[in-house]
């Protein structure tokens, strides 16, 4: 099939206080275009959970450039360019009403065995079907991200339900969604990583450690025996 893509319009939910689509907005939209392309291809959710099967975010890197304003027409984007194993690499693109690009990134996910909660080979049947799409032209972050010496323990909270999603564990937006709260007020943003390490369930208490350097702003989202399950670092415009 190769790029897939579907337009909206930016909703009044998915607003900052200056009417203009939020961080967590741009992720959405980035994991709805992934999900509608396996649903549209016949190899979304109900066909892998059929296979007990599924895929799982390892990681983000997403460049800000703008973001759209309320009631703006948008076109999300996304294509796979690689597969590795038990890998897809998968990029996305948001692009505003006049056409240029909002917002940009690349993501890493492994195909999982659900019940052995193991990776997988992705099978040829996923790989044909997706296709492969030239590799978008961006500056490739590691997939790893080290967390700097020192920082300020945060108030732990704990999971709820709205956290979940359909794989019973928390999103990978919810993830950001923690960690942008430990922004200070006037960051400009323009880069967002995330390293998912473990996944995370209903009722887990988690313990950010949140360390602030000039430009960047890198939080540990840890559980209670220390395991860290995301960290997620923010660098804003030079």
């Amino acid at each position: 099939m190769g790029k897939y893509e579907f337009q909206s319009r930016v909703r009044y939910s998915e607003c900052g206080e200056n009417c203009r689509l939020t961080l967590g907005g741009i992720v959405n939209y980035f994991q709805d275009a992934a999900t509608f392309q396996g649903e549209e291809l016949g190899i979304g959710i109900p066909y892998l959970k059929e296979r007990g099967m599924a895929w799982i975010l390892v990681s983000w890197q997403i460049i800000t450039d703008h973001m759209p304003k309320l009631g703006e027409t948008i076109t999300t984007r996304t294509w796979a360019y690689s597969f590795h194993n038990f890998y897809g690499f998968r990029n996305l693109e948001l692009t505003d009403a006049n056409g240029a690009r909002a917002a940009w990134a690349n993501s890493v996910w492994v195909l999982m065995d659900r019940k052995n909660q193991r990776p997988v080979r992705v099978p040829e049947e996923l790989t044909g079907r997706y296709g492969i799409e030239e590799k978008l032209e961006m500056d490739y972050a590691p997939r790893r991200i080290v967390v700097p010496e020192g920082g300020e323990l945060m108030e732990p909270f704990t999971i709820h339900r709205g956290h979940l999603d359909s794989n019973h564990h928390v999103n990978n937006g919810q993830y950001i969604q923690m960690a942008l709260d430990y922004l200070p007020d006037g960051f400009d943003l323009r880069e967002t990583r995330v390293e998912y390490r473990e996944q995370t369930f209903l009722g887990d208490v988690i313990h950010p450690l949140v360390v602030r350097e000039e430009e960047i702003v890198t939080v540990s989202l840890r559980k209670e025996n220390e395991k860290v399950c995301a960290i997620v670092r923010f660098s804003q415009k030079g």
